[in-house]
C-alpha cells in the first residue's frame, strides 16, 4: 500500500492527481491519499452543474467549481475540510461498500474521543448530524472511494453556495429528509487543527498497514497530472458543459439517488435522451444506455423492454429496471 499527501490546495490539480492514481498506478493494489482544497464546489460526474450551485454567489465569492469522475451529489470544500481517497482492487466493485471504506475515519475519531457511525446510503454522522459524504467510482476491477470530511468548514458559505432554486421532485420511494450537518471540531475533547487531524488519520493508517510507504512521483508523472489538471479539470466543457435543451424534463428521487431525465421525443419516439443525477455506477459512460433508448417508442412497455436489453446495474447501481422506466416516462 502506498500513501500520498497532496501539498496543493488547487481542486483541479487534486482531482487530476486522484484520477491519475486511480487509472495509472495499477501496480499498486491499494492507494491512500489525503488532500485539502481551497473554497470549491465539487459536483458529481452525472450532475447538471448549473442546477446544483448558486451560480451568482459562487461567482461573487470566487468559489471554484470542478466536476469529479465519480457519481453522487455536490459537496463544498474549503481549507478546513479534509478529503481522503482510498483506491483498491476489488472483485465485486458493484457492491459499492461505502461502510468498509469509511472505517479509517470512524476509527480515528474514536481514538480522539468521538463516536461516529455510518448511516443511510453513504454518510458518516456524529449524533445524527452528517460530518462526511462519500462517493465511489469503479473501472475494470479497481474502485476509488473518497470522502469529504467537515472538520471546521464554514457551514454558512456551504449552505449559500449549494442553495439552488427549488424544483419539484416526484418521489416514488420512502421520503428522505436532508441531514443536518456539523463539523468535527466542536465534538473533540481536545481541540486540534485540520492539519493535525490529517496527520492523526495518516498515523492510524500507518499502524493499520505497517508496510505502507509514501509514493514519490517522477517529473514525467507530475507533468502529466498538471496537463490533465489544465486540459480537463479546468475546462468549462468538463465542469459545466452545455445546458441540455430537451422538450421533456423529469426529476425523480429514489432510494438509490436522484435521476434527472432530459429527452427529445418526436412522433412518440425518443430522438435523444440524457441522464443527470446523484446515482452511482460501475461505468461512467452512459452512452450505451442512451443509445439503446434512441428510436424507441415513448411508451412504458417499449422503454422497459429497451432497458431490459442491457445491464442497467452497470450504469445505475441500486436501481431496478422498473424504477429507471418510471424515471423516463410516467
Amino acid at each position: 500500500m502506498i500513501y500520498i499527501i497532496s501539498k496543493s490546495n488547487k481542486p483541479q490539480y487534486n482531482i487530476a492527481l486522484e484520477e491519475y492514481c486511480f487509472k495509472k498506478l495499477l501496480n499498486h493494489e491499494k492507494v491512500f491519499m489525503l488532500w485539502i482544497n481551497e473554497p470549491t464546489i465539487v459536483v458529481g460526474k452525472h450532475q447538471n452543474t448549473l442546477e446544483e450551485i448558486n451560480a451568482e454567489y459562487v461567482r461573487e465569492n470566487h468559489i471554484n467549481v470542478v466536476r469529479r469522475i465519480s457519481g453522487g451529489g455536490a459537496v463544498y470544500h474549503d481549507h478546513n475540510n479534509l478529503n481522503y481517497t482510498i483506491i483498491s482492487n476489488e472483485e465485486k466493485g458493484s457492491q459499492f461498500d461505502f461502510k468498509t471504506f469509511s472505517e479509517p475515519v470512524i476509527e480515528t475519531l474514536r481514538e480522539l474521543g468521538v463516536e461516529a457511525s455510518f448511516t443511510g446510503r453513504n454518510d458518516l454522522v456524529i449524533g445524527g448530524q452528517k460530518i462526511c459524504g462519500n462517493a465511489q467510482a469503479y473501472i475494470n476491477g479497481r474502485i476509488m472511494h473518497h470522502g469529504c470530511i467537515l472538520f471546521d468548514t464554514n457551514l454558512s458559505v456551504l449552505s449559500k453556495a449549494l442553495e439552488v432554486p427549488k424544483d419539484l421532485i416526484d418521489s416514488k420511494s420512502v421520503k428522505s429528509v436532508r441531514s443536518a450537518v456539523t463539523n468535527i471540531l466542536p465534538h473533540l475533547p481536545r481541540k486540534i487543527t485540520v492539519e493535525e487531524f490529517s496527520e492523526t488519520i495518516l498515523q492510524h493508517m500507518k499502524r493499520k498497514f505497517p508496510d505502507m510507504q509514501e509514493y514519490v512521483f517522477s517529473d514525467a508523472e507530475l507533468a502529466e497530472i498538471e496537463r490533465v489538471s489544465q486540459d480537463k479539470f479546468s475546462s468549462w466543457e468538463w465542469n459545466y458543459g452545455h445546458s441540455p435543451q430537451f422538450n421533456i424534463t423529469l426529476t425523480t428521487r429514489f432510494t438509490a439517488g436522484k435521476i434527472q431525465v432530459f429527452a427529445t421525443v418526436k412522433n412518440s419516439v425518443i430522438e435523444n435522451i440524457k441522464f443527470y443525477g446523484t446515482f452511482f455506477g460501475n461505468n461512467g459512460d452512459l452512452s450505451p444506455v442512451e443509445n439503446a433508448l434512441k428510436g424507441v417508442r415513448y411508451t412504458v412497455e417499449d422503454v422497459h423492454s429497451a432497458l431490459e436489453s442491457i445491464n442497467t446495474a452497470e450504469f445505475f447501481a441500486g436501481f431496478s429496471v422498473e424504477e429507471l422506466t418510471e424515471a423516463i416516462i410516467r
